[in-house]
């Protein structure tokens, strides 16, 4: 009977995965084939980007990337309270948390009404979901649609923000987990129609490697020995193998475009996570605050104006 049982659950798994796998290439083809347009605009309540005064010019733009566990226009994974400590601690900053990276439409999951209902019956799909647009967004097939699109996204996002194109102001791309897929394939798209001078920052960064570098200024992966879910990304695709010579990440590396930074003893999620505001480390500070201190020291450094010139050689 349990072999019966096992047997069902797997079938039901196998079917709910192809089912999903559609589902995450079908919003991309509707993208693609221009049925719909993406949604620039947001509601009323959102604003396009906070903190820095709207009326004078940032010293940097920062545009959040969240893990699969993003689902709305607001903050998800913690309530936003990373988010809220890098405003806090930089008022100098615009920030957008707003960009959808598992939606080429730019639409967010909640609102949509099949989705609510599975929202409440079956919360665990919205999380399915976004694993396999991340798979989509990696799938050498379709990571130049998925790329422009969601390129193209955060390019109306930060100029419905206040960014000028190729004003010189940096813009940060700051993801977690599964959004540093989307950040990577995003520089491309970005630099082209912004020419903006782009720094990347993945937090236990999941992504394929394949993702061209060229154009971005560098590369801070912030990591930890205790993260197994990037370690996983990382043996699973063969793009962030060192055998790998010739792959987007390895020629970045050799170029000496990527930073390694640990933040051990911190894990990808949960109690121990890297914005943990509970976890504390020897000497009394939270994994949050370290992680948002170690964030902020990186943009007031390197959004100077010998990395702009970089940016224009």
């Amino acid at each position: 009977m349990s072999e019966l049982l096992l047997l069902v659950a797997l079938v039901a798994l196998g079917s709910f995965l192809l089912a999903e796998g559609l589902l995450a290439r079908h919003e991309l083809m509707v993208y693609t084939i221009g049925r719909r347009e993406p949604a620039a605009t947001l509601p009323p309540e959102v604003p396009y980007a906070r903190g820095a005064d709207p009326g004078r010019p940032p010293d940097a733009y920062v545009v959040y990337l969240d893990g699969i566990g993003k689902r709305r226009f607001t903050d998800t994974r913690d309530g936003g309270q990373f988010v809220k400590a890098i405003i806090a601690g930089t008022p100098e900053l615009r920030v957008l948390g707003q960009v959808q990276p598992y939606s080429p439409l730019a639409d967010p999951l909640v609102g949509r009404p099949v989705w609510d209902w599975l929202r409440r019956h079956v919360g665990i799909t919205l999380f399915l979901h976004n694993v396999m647009q991340t798979f989509v967004a990696a799938d050498r097939r379709y990571r130049p649609l998925y790329n422009r699109a969601v390129g193209a996204q955060i390019a109306d996002q930060l100029r419905l923000a206040g960014y000028e194109p190729a004003c010189g102001i940096p813009v940060v791309l700051l993801c977690y987990s599964g959004g540093a897929q989307v950040a990577t394939g995003a520089v491309e798209e970005l630099f082209t129609q912004l020419r903006a001078p782009l720094l990347l920052i993945t937090l236990g960064g999941f992504h394929n490697g394949a993702n061209d570098l060229t154009h971005a200024l560098h590369l801070y992966r912030l990591t930890s020995a205790n993260d197994w879910i990037e370690r996983v990304g990382i043996g699973l695709f063969p793009q962030r193998w060192r055998l790998w010579r010739r792959s987007a990440w390895n020629l970045a590396l050799d170029a000496g475009k990527i930073t390694v930074c640990s933040l051990d003893p911190a894990t990808h999620v949960g109690p121990q996570s890297y914005i943990s505001p509970t976890a504390r480390l020897v000497d009394g500070r939270s994994h949050l605050d370290r992680t948002t201190e170690t964030v902020i020291e990186i943009i007031r450094r390197d959004c100077t104006t010998k990395m702009l010139g970089k940016a224009t050689d």
